[in-house]
This record gives structure tokens, C-alpha cells and sequence, in this order.
């Protein structure tokens, strides 16, 4: 188990659900096969927990009161939860700042950052909200 069950966590079931759903994945294929691939497996993992999964659901962006782009992320589970996927040797610092930047501008305030790399499973987890901000982050091989 990932998260402790006395632990003030925001969502907690449904991060510990999720972090099995790709737990499963990773056992599955380990980090040998396109995002794509993965992506999917992953969707159908989510699924068989019960949760709700958007894949790639339009978000606008807005400056003020004006859209000014759209964010695509690559899942949105039971409408409260942002993940980001990538398969790659490692995630960088560029990657988590661009995470950040996604989650603050939009009205979520839980997300994941996962990456399938050729050795380990790293989850990342974010959370914005006006009362706190940190980053809890895990490696699994």
C-alpha cells in the first residue's frame, strides 16, 4: 500500500487506486513499449478499479476572463484527478515545472505526473490548492 490510511491526504482512495492501476502496468510491460500502448493498458486498469477516466479532455486556459489556449491532459480520473504519462529514460526537471504549471492553471487540485522509464515506475504526486503545495515523489522498480 502506498499511501497510509491515517494520513490527511486529499483523495487518498483514489490515489491508491490509481498508483495499483499503474503498479499493474508496469509489472505488465515495464517500460518497453510506446505511451500509447501503455496509456491504454492503463485506461482499462483504471477502469476495472471503478474509476471514471477522460482521456484527453479539452481544458480551456484563461488569462482574466479570456481563453487563451486549451490544455490537454492525458487523463482525468473521476473528474478531480490530472495525470500526465510519459515513457522516457527519466523525467526532468522541465517536465515537473510544466506539470506545475498545468495543474495551477486549471481548477484541479490533485494530479500525477507517471513515467514509464526503461528501470522504474516514477509517480509524482502534485498537489495545488491555496493551503499547501508540495510534491511527494516515489520510484519503483
Amino acid at each position: 500500500m502506498l499511501y497510509n490510511k491515517n494520513n490527511n491526504l486529499l483523495y487518498p482512495k483514489e490515489s491508491e487506486l490509481i498508483y495499483e492501476a499503474y503498479k499493474e502496468v508496469w509489472q505488465k510491460f515495464g517500460g518497453s513499449f510506446k505511451e500509447s500502448v501503455v496509456s491504454k493498458a492503463v485506461t482499462l486498469s483504471l477502469k476495472s478499479r471503478g474509476l471514471a477516466v477522460e482521456e484527453q479532455k479539452r481544458i480551456d486556459i484563461c488569462f482574466g476572463r479570456e481563453k487563451v489556449g486549451v490544455y490537454v491532459p492525458d487523463k482525468v480520473i473521476n473528474g478531480i484527478i490530472l495525470i500526465e504519462e510519459k515513457c522516457k529514460p527519466f523525467i526532468v526537471f522541465e517536465d515537473k515545472k510544466q506539470f506545475w504549471h498545468y495543474l495551477k492553471a486549471t481548477d484541479y487540485k490533485l494530479g500525477f505526473l507517471i513515467n514509464f522509464s526503461p528501470k522504474s515506475l516514477e509517480f509524482i504526486r502534485r498537489i495545488y490548492d491555496e493551503a499547501r503545495d508540495k510534491e511527494v515523489s516515489h520510484n519503483f522498480a
